[in-house]
């Protein structure tokens, strides 16, 4: 347990209270942007949106948009058909079950259409600073390559870092998205540069 404590005390301190890489003034463009970021990549996304916002400025606007010119508009994201179609239907559900309000709960955020556990974890983190821990690829990833998780599913590595750092979990969320994108690749992960080096084991490791 110790190593495990001194992997989360790292991660706190190089990562002091980072926050999300994705560009949003609202709410309404937080929960946008984090629908977007499913399995693309925040740069893209920052890309995107400027324009998008500017077409569909607020949950009203976005609840009455036509799919093929939102579409248009999201169309270098991956798999923009599906979220498109998702983004419109969540809009509507929040204007006629909310009163227009995007709700900050996770049970009625994951009632949203393209709203699964991930996304609602992850806006409630940076919107409310919620002690919750969200698994992506890149957290899935790290926590498998420093053992802090042998689960199969996203779901089950969270409830495993839950379960081990306890507290902090937004801050070591981020942490450790920003550690796996940047250092702890998927492909040439940067062994040599990392500060986690003396504490990992995995057989992806790299020193050279």
């Amino acid at each position: 347990m110790k190593r495990k404590s001194q992997i989360k005390e790292l991660f706190l301190q190089k990562y002091n209270k980072a926050t999300t890489e994705l560009v949003f003034s609202n709410l309404y463009e937080l929960l946008v942007c984090v629908m977007l970021s499913a399995q693309c990549t925040d740069k893209r996304v920052n890309l995107i949106t400027p324009s998008l916002f500017k077409a569909y400025p607020d949950i009203k606007s976005l609840s009455k948009a036509k799919l093929a010119s939102l579409k248009n508009y999201i169309k270098t994201c991956s798999f923009f058909n599906n979220k498109a179609e998702n983004l419109i239907k969540m809009a509507k559900s929040v204007c006629e079950n909310f009163n227009g309000e995007i709700p900050l709960n996770e049970k009625d955020l994951k009632s949203l259409a393209g709203v699964g556990q991930k996304t609602a974890h992850v806006v409630l983190i940076e919107w409310c600073g919620a002690n919750f821990m969200a698994v992506d690829t890149h957290v899935f990833r790290v926590a498998h390559r420093l053992k802090l998780s042998t689960a199969k599913t996203p779901e089950k590595t969270e409830e495993e870092l839950v379960k081990i750092f306890k507290d902090n979990l937004n801050y070591l969320h981020q942490a450790m998205v920003l550690f796996g994108r940047y250092t702890c690749k998927a492909k040439n992960p940067m062994c040599n540069e990392c500060f986690l080096s003396h504490l990992c084991t995995s057989k992806d490791k790299n020193i050279n």
